[in-house]
């Protein structure tokens, strides 16, 4: 902590590091456990979940003793992802792929060095890949990741190809070289394939979403098992999605 700015309050990371390793475990947690988790004594982590108990954001079972993230979380996620004229545009469009593909299709955006799932549509196959709104997906080994890297600042991409790319399938690729080359690609075609790169099982599509003065804070991503996702269906889909992604860029202000 101590090189942390001044202006931080470490108490206030603290709470957030409980409300995140609660979140990460998806299950009730004992304030030993807690502790364990972010690296602090029993009572320093007892402290902080029952400030987080008091505010609302902790639920605490009177039985087990143990500790659960309350649904006042929920209403800071509406808010973030409240359904103003943008996000509308943006739900009916991922509907109506869903609805030509029956497919799952999701809106991520760029946060930090992570792409985040923000908007999602249900498809209709019973074999799928099954993300979540809110989940985090590193940007080097998945299709919305090259694709937010490819439109995002060089010297952003650079400083994400200079941290390493890690290996985290059998096909990720971790040559810093061959994913400038990869991103180029990307550019030129304004799509990005995952073949494999991030889990030995899925293959995925992805491809930006334009909005003012060029930028791409975020895209379209359709994610599937690799079983039914070969190459001629990640072409049918690319063929599918890419004019309703121009068509929403050009609502969103962008220019295609």
């Amino acid at each position: 902590m101590a090189d942390i700015d001044g202006n931080i309050s470490t108490t206030a990371l603290k709470a957030l590091a409980v409300l995140d390793f609660i979140g990460e475990q998806k299950r009730p947690l004992s304030a030993q456990e807690v502790a364990e988790g972010i690296g602090t004594d029993r009572a320093t982590a007892y402290r902080m979940l029952m400030t987080l108990v008091h505010s609302g954001y902790v639920s605490r079972d009177e039985g087990s003793k143990n500790y659960r993230l309350s649904y006042k979380v929920l209403s800071l996620a509406r808010y973030l992802v409240s359904e103003d004229e943008r996000s509308v545009q943006i739900l009916n469009c991922l509907r109506e792929i869903s609805d030509r593909t029956g497919e799952t299709v999701h809106y991520s955006v760029l946060e930090n060095d992570c792409a985040v799932l923000v908007y999602r549509a249900k498809g209709i196959q019973r074999v799928s890949v099954d993300f979540q709104i809110g989940d985090r997906s590193p940007l080097h080994c998945t299709s919305i990741g090259k694709v937010l890297m490819a439109y995002s600042d060089s010297r952003f991409t650079e400083t994400i190809i200079s941290r390493g790319l890690p290996a985290v399938a059998p096909k990720t690729i971790t040559d810093p070289e061959a994913m400038r080359r990869e991103l180029a690609v990307v550019r030129a075609q304004r799509y990005a394939f995952d073949d494999m790169e991030f889990a030995p099982d899925m293959r995925c599509l992805a491809m930006p979403v334009f909005e003012k003065g060029g930028l791409v804070p975020g895209g379209i991503a359709i994610s599937g098992p690799s079983s039914r996702f070969d190459t001629a269906k990640l072409q049918e889909l690319r063929d599918i999605a890419l004019p309703y992604a121009a068509e929403l860029s050009r609502k969103l202000g962008g220019f295609v």
